[in-house]
């Protein structure tokens, strides 16, 4: 379940850069850089150059060499955008400002608040981001049959709030077009299972008001309450909008996640999620989605119900999940994540449903009030997500067995079938530089401390552990 926004008009925004075109500039959009790996049995993680773009809809698109905004509170101007080509020829789309968005980077972390604040005064940021590849297009990860990791510390994120890190089924140029030469250099092209109806569809103007569907792959959803992983696959015209998703407090296991639980999330750990098919290629067909989290050194293996359920498969959501079946459950996911998916980052909190289903009732032990946004920015107003280590590519290929299960109990479809180890290889244009991650040191540019950080806090040979802000410090 993904929040669906509208273009946000600060007048902070006023002091960004204008640009004087038609379309945006064709120089550096100014995205930030955030270092990612991809992976494989044979040649280990080669670090990709990546870096994140904030959503169109978070921008300021104003007249060409003007100062008038072409949106309003309540859409669009129709006197400057009364169609797609006039819209186009009056207004330009500005280079975001990741800082009044709430969003810093460093590395390989990735930090975004929820609330952003000046002159003492808190203001709502909730930044949605996707992962950009050095091309100017969105990278489209291609992970059936292989698997996603990454380290994310949640440990300020109370009831209510959602820290997200999903797939979507979006262009990979981000829509990009005659009216939208930017593309996914400036965020466009956004869509979900939810069948989002925006302003803006590809970055053209959507004046019929289409709603745009795609298939999504929520990897998590969580807070330091409550957590789950959902697939919501797609037909053409609708999707699968609850889908099967499997929420540890939902099972029955109410001890599994939280603070001092047995994912403890007052502290940084690593998830790995894996497609499995059928025949253990990259072009079979989706059977189970496994899921497993290393923490204090120890993997643990996914939740288990009382009924023996530790993972998605297409039985369990047709049990579960009465319109499984129509969308065509993990088959149809399967083949989004073959054709590839863009990597979508986000933090959001609820002022309807305050996040109940996510926390509440069966699925948490949250209040069904606690997630009242008011309450959220009254208590915490610091709130924040930090995502970091993200790698993908074959089964067992992007994190490191630190020695084995851990308290946790095991089961056939544990995510550990060998013993996982990944060299890190650092492409630079002129060299390149292979180490193997051993024992208890941190690679290059990897973390190596900050608030609550339990990892590994001694350096590879030739860099040095180096504070970046209070959260997170790097191997440099």
């Amino acid at each position: 379940m993904s929040s669906t926004r509208v273009s946000i008009i600060g007048t902070g925004l006023a002091l960004l850069r204008l640009i004087q075109a038609q379309q945006p500039a064709t120089s550096d959009p100014g995205n930030p850089a955030l270092t990612t790996w991809k992976c494989s049995t044979a040649g280990g993680c080669v670090q990709q150059d990546t870096s994140v773009v904030l959503d169109w809809g978070f921008r300021w698109i104003h007249t060409a060499g003007g100062y008038e905004s072409c949106t309003t509170s309540s859409g669009v101007n129709t006197t400057l955008c009364p169609d797609e080509a006039t819209c186009a020829q009056n207004c330009v789309i500005e280079a975001a400002n990741y800082t009044s968005a709430g969003v810093s980077v460093s590395g390989d972390s990735l930090t975004m608040q929820q609330y952003v604040e000046s002159n003492g005064v808190y203001s709502n940021a909730s930044p949605r981001l996707y992962l950009l590849g050095a091309d100017g297009d969105y990278v489209m990860m291609q992970l059936l049959g292989g698997e996603l990791s990454f380290d994310v510390d949640m440990s300020t994120l109370p009831c209510g709030e959602n820290g997200a890190l999903y797939l979507s089924e979006m262009s990979a140029t981000g829509g990009r077009n005659e009216y939208n030469t930017g593309g996914a250099q400036y965020g466009s092209g956004y869509c979900d299972a939810q069948c989002p109806v925006e302003t803006w569809k590809n970055g053209t103007l959507n004046p019929t008001g289409q709603s745009y569907c795609c298939n999504e792959m929520d990897i998590l959803e969580a807070n330091s309450m409550a957590n789950a992983y959902t697939p919501h696959p797609c037909s053409t015209t609708d999707c699968d909008k609850g889908g099967c998703g499997f929420n540890p407090y939902a099972q029955g296991v109410t001890n599994y996640w939280g603070p001092g639980d047995t994912v403890d999330t007052s502290k940084p750990f690593t998830i790995t999620t894996q497609f499995i098919t059928n025949d253990g290629t990259k072009t079979g067909t989706l059977i189970e989605i496994r899921r497993q989290y290393i923490q204090n050194g120890k993997i643990i293996p996914n939740a288990k119900s009382s009924s023996g359920v530790d993972s998605i498969t297409q039985s369990w959501c047709e049990s579960s999940d009465g319109s499984a079946a129509t969308f065509g459950g993990l088959t149809t996911m399967g083949q989004a994540l073959g054709r590839g998916m863009v990597l979508i980052f986000s933090i959001w909190n609820d002022g309807s449903q305050y996040m109940n289903w996510l926390d509440s009732g069966s699925s948490g032990p949250c209040s069904s009030t606690a997630g009242n946004p008011a309450t959220i920015l009254a208590q915490d107003p610091t709130t924040h997500v930090i995502f970091s280590n993200i790698r993908w590519g074959d089964i067992n290929s992007t994190y490191t067995n630190p020695g084995g299960p851990g308290t946790g109990s095991s089961s056939s479809s544990t995510i550990v079938k060998t013993t996982a180890s990944h060299q890190t290889t650092t492409t630079k244009p002129t060299t390149t530089t292979t180490t193997t991650s051993v024992g208890a040191t941190q690679t290059h540019w990897g973390q190596c401390g900050g608030q609550g950080w339990t990892g590994p806090t001694a350096c590879a040979s030739g860099t040095t552990c180096q504070v970046q802000n209070p959260y997170y410090s790097q191997c440099l």
